[in-house]
C-alpha cells in the first residue's frame, strides 16, 4: 500500500471511529492541572486546534502512576487538546511512538504474585489515559505511554478528522538531565542583539558569507585549529531538532561526575550510551550551543555533531554552523583532561554525506547545497584535529535547509553552487577519493 493510500485508509478508519464514538466522554483528568509538569508545557496551535505537551520525569511518572514506570522503560507524555473546530478529531498514538504502551499493557507489567494485575491499578491506568475522540468545542487531556527517553523527547502528534489531518511537532525537555547546551535559550537567540544579526535574501551574498566562515573549530584560547566546520543547517529550531530526533539523534549529556561514571560503565559493559558527552570545541568565542549524536553498537562508535547559532539568517530563518564526524574507536591521549578521546574516521566527508542521506528521510529537508570554506586536505597530506587525529576532506561544507512543509525524497531541491544538481553530494566526495 502506497503512502498516500495508507494515509487515506487511516483517515477513513479514524473518521468512522469518530462517527461511531459520537459524543463520548472527554475524560479530562482535571486533578492533574496543578502538577509541576503542567508548568513546563510546550504549546502549539494549528487552526482551531491547540495542543499542549509535557513529558514526565522518572520521579513524576512514579508519583502519578504509583509504580516505577521508568524501570520498565515506560515514559508518560501528558497531552491536552483544545478543539475549537467544528469537527471531532482523533489522536493517533502511533504517531507519537509506534511502539506505545496501551494502559492495560503497562498495568500488566506490574502484575503481582501469580501474575495477577491489581484491578485498582488497572482502573487507575485507564483513568489516566488519553481518550478519543475530541469533540468540537471540547478539551481533552490525558497520558500516552511511550518508550523512555532522557534529556529531550521528540513529540509528534497527528490529529485526524473527516478529510482532515493536523500535525504538531515539539521537543519537550525531560527534567533531571544535564544537557550539553547548558540551558542556553536556543529558540530566542540570546546570543545576539537584533543589530548583530544579518538577514541574507540574496543567494550570492549568502554563499559568500558561508565561504568566509572560519575553516575549523578552535581550542578555548583560539590558538589552535581543530575539526573542520563542514556543516551549515538553516531553519527554525523546532523543525531542525525534531527532524534529527526523529532520525534517532539524541542530545549529549554535559560532562560531570555522573556522566563520566556512565561512560566508564558503558566501556566496561560494552553497551551503548545514547547520551555520552562530547568535548567542548569553540566558535564565536564559545563552546558548542548544542551537541547531538547517533549512537551505534557501543560507546566507541557514534556519529556526532556540534552546532553554533550564527549571527546570520537566511530569508528570516536562523543559520547554524557546525561540525560533524564519525567516532570509530577510543584511545589514550595527553590532549584531553580525561586522558582518553574518541578516534574519528579520517574520511570527514563520509560522515557529512551520511547525515544528509539520513535527514533526507525526515521529510523536512527541503534543499541541499555545498559551499567552499573548509579547504581541501588530501589522504596523502591530511590535517589534524585538536587531539591529533588525522582527517582528509574535499574542502566543502554541506548546507541543509529545513522547512515546516513536508518534502518527499523526490522533491528535495539542490542549490546550484558546488557540484552538479542531483548528484553533487556523492560527486563532491568522489573528487577527493579519486
Amino acid at each position: 500500500m502506497g503512502t498516500r493510500c495508507a494515509a487515506r485508509y487511516l483517515l477513513t478508519v479514524a473518521s468512522l471511529v469518530i462517527l461511531i464514538s459520537g459524543c463520548a466522554s472527554t475524560g479530562q483528568p482535571s486533578e492533574l492541572e496543578k502538577k509541576p509538569y503542567t508548568e513546563r508545557l510546550e504549546t502549539r496551535i494549528n487552526g482551531g486546534l491547540r495542543v499542549s505537551i509535557s513529558v514526565l520525569s522518572d520521579a513524576e511518572s512514579e508519583s502519578v502512576y504509583g509504580v516505577p514506570l521508568a524501570k520498565k522503560g515506560i515514559q508518560p507524555v501528558w497531552i491536552e487538546v483544545e478543539n475549537n473546530d467544528d469537527v471531532a478529531y482523533w489522536l493517533l498514538s502511533p504517531g507519537l511512538d509506534p511502539n506505545f504502551f496501551p494502559a492495560s499493557e503497562a498495568a500488566e507489567a506490574f502484575a503481582g504474585a501469580g501474575g495477577q494485575t491489581s484491578p485498582a491499578l488497572s482502573r487507575h491506568f485507564a483513568q489516566l489515559a488519553f481518550r478519543n475522540p475530541i469533540p468540537p468545542g471540547n478539551t481533552v487531556s490525558g497520558f500516552v505511554l511511550t518508550n523512555r527517553d532522557e534529556g529531550v523527547k521528540m513529540v509528534e502528534l497527528d490529529l485526524m478528522a473527516s478529510d482532515q489531518l493536523k500535525s504538531f511537532s515539539a521537543i519537550s525537555h525531560v527534567p533531571g538531565f544535564r544537557a550539553d547546551f547548558h540551558d542556553r535559550d536556543i529558540q530566542n537567540r540570546e546570543f545576539y542583539t537584533p543589530g548583530e544579526v544579518t538577514n541574507y535574501t540574496d543567494d550570492a551574498a549568502f554563499r559568500a558569507a558561508l565561504e568566509a566562515l572560519p575553516c575549523c573549530v578552535t581550542n578555548k584560547k583560539g590558538t589552535r585549529h581543530g575539526d573542520p566546520l563542514n556543516l551549515v543547517i538553516i531553519g527554525d529550531s523546532d523543525v531542525i531538532f525534531s527532524s534529527l530526533v526523529r532520525r534517532g539523534w539524541h542530545m549529549t549529556e554535559a560532562t560531570y561526575a555522573g556522566s563520566i561514571k556512565k561512560m566508564m560503565n558503558s566501556v566496561l559493559s560494552g553497551e551503548r550510551y545514547r547520551y555520552s558527552p562530547v568535548s567542548p570545541l569553540y566558535l564565536y568565542e564559545r563552546s558548542q550551543d548544542i551537541a547531538l549524536q547517533k549512537a551505534r553498537d557501543n560507546i566507541h562508535q557514534r556519529n556526532h555533531l556540534r552546532l553554533w547559532m550564527s549571527p546570520m539568517q537566511y530569508h528570516g530563518k536562523p543559520v547554524w554552523v557546525g561540525q560533524i564526524s564519525r567516532d570509530i574507536g577510543t584511545r589514550l591521549t595527553i590532549h584531553s583532561p580525561y586522558l582518553t578521546t574518541h578516534k574519528i574516521d579520517p574520511d570527514i566527508d563520509e560522515a557529512l554525506v551520511a547525515l544528509i542521506e539520513d535527514v533526507a528521510y525526515s521529510q523536512n529537508l527541503s534543499k541541499i547545497g555545498l559551499a567552499k570554506g573548509v579547504g581541501a586536505a588530501t589522504r596523502e597530506a591530511p590535517r589534524q584535529n585538536l587531539t591529533t587525529d588525522p582527517y582528509f576532506t574535499n574542502g566543502l561544507r554541506g548546507v541543509l535547509i529545513f522547512d515546516t512543509t513536508p518534502t518527499s525524497l523526490g522533491d528535495i531541491g539542490f542549490l546550484p553552487w558546488e557540484g552538479r544538481e542531483g548528484g553533487m553530494v556523492n560527486e563532491s566526495i568522489k573528487r577527493n577519493q579519486q
